[in-house]
């Protein structure tokens, strides 16, 4: 332990008034470490090391002046004090000019220069009172000598082992002067001594803070182990304590002259509250490091907003220009395709990146005819392909009549119209029942869609799927029409729809290859089909005698006999001169286990028949449920009664997405969703100019049952990652398929009229970025069309701010409400982003 030297032949060679400045300062120090010992240490949660407060660096400027004087006339006094304290005392690092200056910012955040030991003295009695006003008393003076004590003091004073602790409790009895001990006598009676205890010392530290209510501290510059083991007591002594710190300082304010000690009590309690904890259950690792993710997430969504409201979009450089359909119009993963032999060039490769550019409208683009007029014609600036009209113009698919293309309605094997077709399949099988039995069809090779378009008048919806340009734009032209329609195609994968959920599948000259690689295509569409569903095939090989027809002809039967499909009828239409073959899917098991050959094999228990979303096609079938509480033994109820009434299959035992048994759970959702056609009107959507509706996250299909009195047709998106709820939606007799909005739809540019978004975007940011999905929000949208989102408010902010970056107008925005409305412009960008 550093000690001070005797410095008597030191002081007898200097001025008396230089000798008598200079003892006081050692005094004054001395008192000042003991003070400061007792009174204001702390212990810096952060790093352990020690820290004083700021009250080292005050001075009592109104008193100085008349304690100096005092002070002055008790010279020979003091200095025989000091002479006999100095041996004994452990030196104290003297405060610097900056440090003085300083002061304030010092007490905020620096710990400063702090006594390393207590100080002995041969006085058993310590008042820290005592302390606490000499130290005012010094401090006025070390102020005006400021310059000759740092001189002596720095070069009399040596502390060569700062980082050793004190190895037993040291008492000291702090000298002052005579005049300044008669003007506190009285406070000197009532003031109760204090023990200054080590730091090390465990037992000695606990019962100072419980006394004082300040926590004990180590050395200057201390970071020993000692002080990381008592470091966690520490900390919880100051919560504890914190009470008896304010009752403390209001104790001390009665004690210490013109409230000087008060001000530093002040400043102290809220420094203890930066550092120290509150006597709370303490956090776990777990509760931490969500709240960081959170807060990390929300500077994200905070710096991503302030960036997205100055977000500068530009028009997508790529070679489909106003048709491009990121998903099959990516020419770097086409190009990298083995083979295309199953027409893998024609299904989905997303880009790695989701695109985040604009595409731009066609030269001359008009506001879209509205249905019903949609049906038989078209802009052609909206849709500017004339090829289809050129080649298929005899069979009535389209034409060019002036600035319209035209759909007489007809159609490769219907060149009479559709409609006579129509009736001419239910006729040759009355079973089929369209608009009753029959509800929901997949109409495969739809061409334009005249088919589907014309089973609304019998109130049956087609799912219309046709792969991209195999026929120039025939999607797109449904789509105009108001037609639904998907780009996909029999290809390598499974389609994304679930197992055993359409009524009807048909195909009119379809040119898909049924029979090859052991029936694989046609086991898809038995996947897909419902148990007793129809299957209406209308091509060549049903009616017509050559060669090549015939040995396919042979071919299906065989495959089709194998599967257990039951030919129902072939039928003939004199007008169209067609035929048309109807098949039926067996609702029972008993085929399959009475074949002769397991060919096709059927599929493994494993295999799940409802998984469809980048699955590959396998040449097997599923068997046909048994169990009557399974989806798929009973047909569903006629329509419209199928609409409102919850499937057989749902029951109370299992717990629906609304939390409740399934049935209520499905009972609910219906209710929900009842007055919607209102709550739109009343927030800006125009339904005479609305046709395309899709629902991008949908449930049980209560939004499009809400509107089915509507001359429109609702699209159900199951996102891939949400509760599988689409063969419910089926089972309604409404339509859906499969989708994950972190890649681009498989549909053309400007194809919705109106996009209903509940409770999507919050869903879609936890695993992707939410730029690109308004990017392809914008794509498929067409000008003029709204976006109803019903969301969380801060996602509303957000994608508002990304809709009016793209100057869509905004109709109703509610944060409260989680309500946004807006509608598309014709705004596009000028720049073209680099390809």
């Amino acid at each position: 332990m550093a000690l001070f030297k005797s410095r008597n032949s030191r002081r007898s060679s200097s001025p008396s008034y230089v000798s008598t400045l200079v003892t006081l300062g050692f005094i004054a120090l001395c008192v000042f470490g003991v003070w400061m010992l007792n009174s204001n240490s702390r212990l810096s949660p952060e790093t352990g090391e020690e820290e004083s407060t700021a009250t080292t660096t005050r001075t009592a400027v109104d008193t100085s002046e008349t304690r100096n004087n005092d002070l002055s006339t008790s010279d020979e006094t003091t200095a025989k004090k000091t002479e006999e304290t100095v041996e004994t005392t452990t030196v104290v690092v003297p405060k610097t000019e900056e440090q003085k200056e300083t002061s304030t910012a010092v007490y905020g955040d620096n710990p400063g220069h702090l006594p390393e030991d207590a100080i002995k003295s041969d006085d058993k009695n310590t008042n820290n009172d005592q302390n606490k006003q000499q130290s005012a008393v010094t401090d006025s003076q070390i102020s005006e000598e400021s310059s000759i004590m740092q001189k002596e003091q720095v070069s009399a004073i040596q502390e060569p082992n700062l980082d050793e602790k004190v190895s037993e409790p040291e008492k000291v009895q702090q000298s002052s002067v005579e005049a300044a001990e008669e003007n506190k006598k009285e406070e000197e009676e009532t003031t109760k001594p204090q023990d200054v205890t080590e730091s090390n010392d465990a037992n000695a530290a606990e019962s100072q803070e419980q006394s004082t209510g300040q926590q004990s501290f180590d050395t200057q510059g201390s970071k020993n182990d000692e002080d990381e083991a008592n470091k966690e007591q520490l900390r919880e002594d100051k919560g504890e304590n914190e009470e008896k710190q304010i009752s403390q300082s209001s104790k001390v304010e009665s004690e210490i002259n013109n409230g000087k000690q008060s001000e530093g009590e002040e400043t102290v309690k809220p420094k203890a509250k930066k550092g120290g904890h509150s006597k709370k259950t303490w956090t776990t690792q777990v509760d931490q490091s969500q709240n960081e993710k959170k807060r990390q997430k929300g500077d994200e969504s905070g710096g991503s907003e302030e960036k997205q409201q100055d977000y500068k979009w530009s028009l997508c450089n790529v070679t489909a220009g106003a048709d491009y359909i990121p998903c099959l119009d990516n020419e770097k993963a086409i190009k990298m395709l083995h083979s295309t032999k199953h027409f893998e060039h024609r299904e989905r490769h997303c880009p790695e990146d989701a695109p985040t550019c604009l595409v731009p409208l066609p030269e001359g683009y008009k506001t879209p005819i509205r249905w019903p007029n949609s049906r038989d014609k078209i802009w052609y600036h909206n849709v500017p392909h004339v090829m289809l009209a050129e080649v298929k113009g005899h069979q009535n698919w389209v034409k060019m009549t002036g600035e319209y293309l035209t759909f007489p309605g007809g159609g490769t094997q219907f060149i009479h119209g559709a409609l006579h077709y129509i009736d001419f399949l239910q006729q040759a099988e009355a079973g089929i029942a369209w608009g009753k039995h029959t509800r929901v069809i997949l109409d495969v090779g739809c061409g334009v869609g005249s088919f589907g378009g014309y089973l609304f008048e019998r109130d049956v919806i087609a799912m219309s799927l046709a792969p991209k340009d195999e026929h120039e734009a025939q999607v797109q032209f449904a789509l105009e029409r108001g037609i639904p329609a998907i780009s996909a195609v029999m290809g390598s994968q499974r389609l994304p729809f679930p197992n055993g959920v359409f009524d009807l599948i048909h195909c009119a000259r379809c040119r898909v290859p049924w029979h090859a690689e052991g029936g694989k295509l046609l086991l898809e569409l038995n996947r897909v089909l419902r148990p007793g569903g129809y299957f209406a095939w209308s091509a060549t090989p049903v009616y017509q005698k050559l060669e090549e027809d015939v040995e396919i002809w042979k071919e299906m039967t065989s495959l089709t006999k194998a599967m257990c499909w039951e030919l129902v009828t072939i039928n003939k239409d004199i007008l169209n001169k067609v035929g048309a073959a109807i098949y039926r899917k067996p609702t029972s098991n008993e085929c399959y286990e009475q074949r002769e050959k397991n060919e096709p094999p059927l599929c493994k228990d494993d295999d799940d028949p409802n998984a469809a979303w980048y699955v590959p096609l396998q040449a097997c079938m599923h068997k046909v449920p048994t169990n009557k509480a399974e989806r798929g033994t009973k047909w569903p109820e006629v329509w419209p009664q199928r609409v409102q009434k919850a499937p057989y299959w749902l029951n109370n035992s299992q717990v629906g997405i609304y939390g409740k048994p399934a049935s209520k759970d499905f009972v609910e959702d219906t209710e929900r969703w009842k007055n919607v056609m209102d709550e739109l009107t009343n927030i800006g959507v125009t339904w005479a100019n609305v046709r395309n509706v899709m629902d991008m996250r949908a449930v049980y299909g209560g939004f499009a049952a809400a509107l089915r009195e509507l001359p429109i047709w609702v699209f159900n998106i199951v996102n891939i990652d949400a509760p599988d709820t689409l063969p419910i939606i089926y089972e309604r007799g409404l339509f859906g398929i499969y989708h994950d909005w972190c890649e681009s739809f498989s549909t053309y540019p400007r194809s919705y009229d109106l996009l209903h978004a509940d409770k999507l975007f919050s869903k879609i940011k936890e695993r992707c970025k939410l730029v690109p999905v308004i990017a392809e929000v914008d794509r498929i949208m067409r000008p003029g069309g709204t976006l109803v989102v019903r969301d969380e408010p801060s996602i509303i902010s957000e994608v508002e701010t990304l809709l009016k970056s793209l100057h869509w107008e905004i109709i109703y925005s509610k944060e409260q409400e989680s309500l946004l409305s807006a509608r598309k412009g014709t705004w596009r960008p000028i720049t073209i982003a680099s390809s």
